[in-house]
């Protein structure tokens, strides 16, 4: 498992103003409430004493009360073999890449263009490299299939590409089931992936108030299955939500509460992953949702870990729409608001154009920059070996250390960059004189050389491929 990140955090809310807008959400579910468009729902919430009125859903807070501490407060991802990975807990961070964009920038010809089945490939083969990218999202929509279809070859592809732990993000309820039944081949059968999940499953909910049928059925089959939801209601500011960040994040979170809601009297204790992010609005002057602005930043992961609950964060999106100072200054910014957040998955690692674009580039610059942050907050080691007294005394005021066992036996555990450059400027010239993303690219295109990972077993990827195929002649491809 990836080690411990536990240091003290930065806590943008503090416990009056969280508690303040836990009480506005509260106040929403019970007066306005929530539209649940699902019957068998419906039905749950009644039981478990809501009031429903047709499709309108109040939700009185001893319901959330108790919901809250029937849900989980750890989650733990494992990686393909099935050996713990990632445990979403405390004030811990991961970092990953995003979902679905619909071009890359390819770093061999400049050209923004549709992204490919090559590039969801390449894209996955490079995040399984690369050391700080700690799980994996699709990154790319492949142009060359059928989009009806594409989170199906999506799916298929990270669990043969990758090893690490993924998000699993689908179109409807049938491409999820066929996604889960997908990973429980890899994993051995349903009971197998339930214990040991290598993915957690992304649920977009439309609006923080209004859940869409698709999104309701999902969290239900989750919650039967027991594998890790991700119920992440979208508010913006200014549209379906206030203008203002915390009407925002009110609406936003009496959402997320009920959800919770919702899946745990589905089945208590069901793991629901909540979202470490919200209470964006969109630029009224390009009507452009930004991915990298400050205000929202820390807001949903105070109240997350004033719950204690499992959180997906989102850091490290650029609006820029190239790699330059814009996307490198972004990334770094908000990977580090979410880190010092303890955000848990901090996803959208290679993200440009808010999210219409990605870039491998990108993505291994975001990974320098990840291992920049993870070493910023590692504990401080206060041992008697780290802290050398017995060095100090015997080589006095003026001695050497260069030349000491000791220097040797530790120089590797300073943080050394792969990208940034360190060198006196006589030796970068004589190098090339290279810019970052030069640089980044150079690195992209080693790793892609590289050796791959190891793919699975034969008979397991055609049952896998199986489950695409199956989907496809349903579908009359």
């Amino acid at each position: 498992m990836t080690g411990p990140r536990e240091t003290p955090r930065w806590d943008r809310l503090g416990p009056a103003t969280a508690a303040r807008l836990e009480e506005a959400a509260l106040g929403i579910l019970e007066r306005t409430g929530v539209e649940v468009p699902v019957p068998e729902a419906l039905a749950l919430l009644r039981d478990g004493g809501a009031a429903v009125d047709g499709a309108r859903v109040r939700i009185p807070e001893r319901l959330v009360t108790w919901a809250l501490g029937a849900a989980p407060t750890s989650v733990t991802l494992h990686d393909r073999a099935g050996r713990p990975a990632l445990e979403l807990a405390g004030r811990r961070h991961y970092f990953g890449t995003g979902s679905d964009c619909l071009n890359i920038l390819d770093h061999r010809t400049g050209e923004r263009r549709r992204a490919t089945t090559a590039d969801l490939v390449d894209g996955l083969a490079l995040a399984e490299a690369l050391p700080n990218v700690d799980f994996v999202m699709s990154m790319y929509l492949p142009s060359d299939v059928d989009p009806a279809l594409a989170d199906r070859h999506q799916a298929a592809a990270m669990l043969a590409r990758t090893r690490k732990p993924f998000v699993l993000v689908t179109y409807d309820l049938a491409g999820m089931l066929d996604g889960l039944e997908m990973a429980e081949i890899v994993a051995g059968g349903r009971a197998a992936l339930a214990a040991r999940p290598q993915l957690g499953v992304y649920i977009n909910v439309t609006r923080g108030l209004l859940f869409n049928e698709d999104s309701v059925r999902k969290l239900l089959a989750c919650a039967e299955r027991g594998v890790p939801a991700l119920w992440i209601p979208v508010t913006s500011g200014g549209t379906t939500g206030p203008i203002t960040l915390a009407g925002t994040i009110a609406i936003n979170t009496a959402g997320v509460l009920a959800g919770v809601v919702l899946a745990q009297l589905a089945r208590e204790g069901a793991p629901v992953v909540v979202p470490g992010f919200g209470g964006d609005a969109l630029d009224l002057r390009t009507m452009v949702d930004p991915y990298a602005g400050p205000e929202p930043k820390g807001v949903a992961a105070s109240l997350a870990h004033r719950w204690g609950l499992p959180m997906f964060s989102l850091g490290a999106g650029s609006d820029a729409k190239v790699v330059d100072e814009q996307s490198a200054a972004e990334a770094g910014m908000t990977m580090l608001a979410d880190a010092l957040a303890g955000g848990h998955l901090v996803h959208d690692l290679g993200y440009l154009e808010s999210g219409l674009t990605g870039s491998h580039v990108q993505l291994a610059i975001c990974d320098e920059l990840a291992g920049w942050i993870n070493a910023l907050v590692r504990p401080v080691d206060v041992s008697d070996e780290a802290l050398a007294l017995d060095l100090v005394d015997a080589h006095g005021v003026d001695g050497s250390y260069l030349e000491l066992d000791h220097t040797f036996a530790h120089y590797r555990e300073r943080w050394y960059p792969t990208l940034f450059d360190r060198r006196g400027h006589e030796p970068w010239r004589a190098a090339g004189a290279t810019t970052m993303a030069q640089r980044a690219a150079t690195r992209v295109d080693q790793l892609l050389a590289g050796p791959r990972p190891a793919a699975l077993d034969p008979d397991v990827e055609r049952a896998v491929r199986a489950v695409v195929d199956r989907a496809e002649a349903t579908a009359g491809l």
